[in-house]
């Protein structure tokens, strides 16, 4: 896809290569775990091991299915990550007697009253460490982001949800089209991938909708959208950089209730704040679409045809918290600290900094 950036500042240069000694993740869980009860809670550490592997080896140590194994969420395999599990407590000694691989260590040990469940965290913790970082590129590096841990960024899914050549999707649509059931994770991530595909084109929309309310005075961003002047008026009297619209789904920030946008001003005055965000469609079964205005804008990205998998809605704007940066002249490398929202991805932000794709080429 082509990707809308929201800032307009020139790119900085890096190299970005997401490997076990540069990229670093920590699970933030969503609760304090009670210390007693009958599930045994794992806080690990891995490298280059796949949430999935990770599983796959506590369920051989222990005998238990895979499904009885907790998560909270999908963590990469190119990567030093930490992330927690569950699995009932009077499996504990099978897998101390029987876990051994060197890719695995058990940080601490708690207990709690009820499994670890998909979705249960508040976000990621990341470290990453960029190469060939000049002095210059590092200081404005170190500002674009305090400035985005301020204003915000779009929430693209990144190009890891679409497979090495970009195109899964595409099979996603097929499978969505074909009216059969799902069979196998294998195809529910591929129609996942289409609903997210949608999601990431109805954003670029949008980010460049209000790019060019941002960038022009009211008559000529008027004149280029085709839009009625009065209604560019308004909008570009919003605060934010992402101008709502009637109609639109809004949500509590970081998590809560969604509600339609009713009224203008005081919506946009609480997502300038960080206390709302709007959100964008994840086409399926059982979805709230946007109303009014905001409909006709989310509309062309809708597949209706698409009912194999349930839909939702996701966070269009997110705020990156705790970041902090550290330069190394010598080396010229730069590492940087940051937390964002469950479901959304670093190199996301990193590539909203740097104005460039950060996928990896394949020969």
């Amino acid at each position: 896809m082509h990707k809308t950036y929201a800032y307009t500042h020139h790119p900085i240069n890096f190299d970005f290569k997401q490997t076990v000694e540069r990229f670093f993740v920590e699970e933030i869980p969503l609760y304090s775990f009670s210390g007693t009860g009958n599930f045994l809670i794992l806080k690990i550490k891995k490298t280059d091991m796949s949430t999935w592997k990770l599983i796959h080896v506590i369920s051989k140590a222990t005998g238990l299915d895979e499904r009885d194994i907790g998560y909270a969420g999908l963590k990469d395999k190119n990567a030093t990550t930490i992330q927690y599990i569950s699995l009932p407590k009077k499996y504990e000694k099978e897998l101390e007697k029987n876990l051994t691989t060197e890719r695995i260590e058990i940080l601490e040990k708690t207990y709690n009253k009820a499994p670890i469940k998909i979705g249960h965290l508040k976000g990621n913790r990341f470290s990453i460490i960029l190469h060939d970082v000049s002095t210059k590129d590092a200081k404005f590096f170190r500002s674009t982001a305090l400035k985005m841990q301020k204003e915000g960024i779009p929430n693209y899914y990144g190009y890891q949800r679409f497979g090495e050549d970009s195109q899964s999707f595409e099979q996603g649509k097929e499978i969505a089209h074909s009216g059969k059931k799902l069979k196998g994770s294998k195809e529910k991530l591929l129609v996942s991938a289409y609903q997210s595909h949608l999601f990431n084109e109805w954003l670029s929309m949008r980010v460049q909708l209000s790019s060019t309310i941002t960038k022009y005075p009211a008559q000529n961003a008027a004149k280029k959208l085709g839009y009625p002047l009065e209604l560019v008026t308004v909008l570009a009297k919003q605060p934010q950089f992402f101008k709502l619209f009637l109609g639109d789904i809004l949500q509590a920030y970081p998590y809560g209730k969604t509600t339609l946008l009713k009224d203008m001003t005081k919506s946009a005055t609480m997502f300038s704040e960080a206390k709302l965000s709007p959100t964008g469609l994840l086409c399926g079964a059982n979805i709230e679409r946007a109303q009014s205005d905001a409909y006709y804008l989310e509309e062309p990205f809708d597949d209706k045809e698409l009912s194999s998998l349930k839909g939702d809605r996701r966070y269009a704007w997110i705020w990156p918290k705790e970041v902090e940066t550290h330069y190394e002249s010598e080396q010229k490398t730069l590492t940087v600290k940051f937390f964002l929202p469950k479901g959304s991805y670093a190199t996301t932000f990193l590539e909203e900094i740097g104005k460039f794709s950060l996928k990896p080429q394949f020969s």
